[in-house]
């Protein structure tokens, strides 16, 4: 298996998920694929003022791009009805990171009491070798760094927004994408298209505020491969620890929870040889039951199976 590197820059720096964009690399299945990714909002180093001050965009932004992405990889022989596995091997932040909280209208900042009149921006200052960060207050935190998108475009044609999440992937937000962990997606187009960013150098589950410590990645490997023996019809994922997750998304809580344990309780049923209301019964005693994110105009919930939670003859 080959491995082949990506950095962010011009030619890979993208802002939107479509299908008629050219791939910048083609990779094998089980290919290894080494690379580099800016912050989400495109900073060209590290915010020195508040989060209205204008701010140094890499070059490659344009007017109404969303997230900066590294890609897409065309993944040879993916084809849609195959699953993608994105294996994430090393993920590293780089040396600094932003999490911004107000600034915005949005209906979780009207449910906090916010207006767009209200602004707060803490500035990290990140070592990954010590896997920690401080910020300007002195507040020290542990790092747990993922990457907040990893996904492909939807099958239909034009450009479409990072920013809510799909069940081919994208703005998932899910914390538990952490180095060590295997990601199943359901493929949309051939060569699936696969692209990532939005690096958090830490999150918590829901991503309250609307961001982690956003930060750009200073290295990140992943290993893409094709599967044909685990169909999935949304984002499916293996923790290090052994945990599956089943995610799902919604236009409320409601309805990303349901579609989360409705994936769950499939699973269930095929690792256990299990009824449906079996498979429900059994569920109701093992299955955890979280909030992915809220902030992303559609939301997410995903259910988790710990590893050894079911034992069997």
């Amino acid at each position: 298996m080959a491995t082949h590197r990506l950095d962010a820059d011009e030619r890979t720096l993208h802002g939107t998920f479509s299908r008629d964009r050219d791939a910048v690399l083609t990779v094998d299945p089980g290919d290894t694929v080494v690379l580099t990714t800016l912050d989400s909002g495109w900073s060209a180093g590290p915010w020195e003022d508040g989060p209205r001050t204008a701010r140094r965009r890499h070059p490659a932004w344009r007017e109404g791009h969303g997230h900066a992405l590294t890609g897409p990889i065309a993944v040879r022989g993916a084809e849609p009805g195959d699953t993608l596995a994105v294996r994430v091997v090393d993920v590293v932040p780089g040396a600094y990171g932003t999490t911004f909280a107000g600034l915005h209208e949005t209906p979780y900042n009207l449910a906090y009491g916010l207006t767009a009149a209200d602004e707060a921006v803490l500035s990290w200052t990140l070592d990954a070798a010590a896997g920690r960060g401080v910020n300007q207050h002195g507040h020290t935190v542990a790092l747990r760094p993922f990457l907040g998108v990893l996904g492909m475009p939807p099958p239909e044609p034009g450009d479409h927004s990072t920013v809510p999440p799909r069940v081919w992937g994208g703005n998932l937000d899910c914390r538990e994408l952490v180095a060590g962990s295997t990601l199943f997606l359901p493929v949309p187009v051939a060569g699936a298209l696969f692209s990532a960013g939005d690096g958090h150098a830490r999150q918590g589950d829901g991503e309250v505020s609307g961001t982690a410590i956003e930060c750009p990645m200073a290295r990140v490997e992943l290993v893409l491969d094709v599967r044909r023996d685990l169909p999935v019809n949304g984002p499916v994922a293996l923790t290090p620890d052994g945990a599956w997750l089943t995610m799902g998304l919604g236009a409320t809580l409601d309805e990303a929870a349901y579609g989360a344990l409705r994936a769950m309780f499939a699973l269930l049923a095929d690792r256990f040889g299990l009824t449906r209301v079996a498979a429900v019964a059994l569920a109701g005693v093992v299955v955890d039951l979280r909030v992915t994110q809220l902030v992303n105009q559609v939301v997410g919930a995903h259910a988790v199976l710990p590893a050894g939670a079911v034992e069997t003859p």
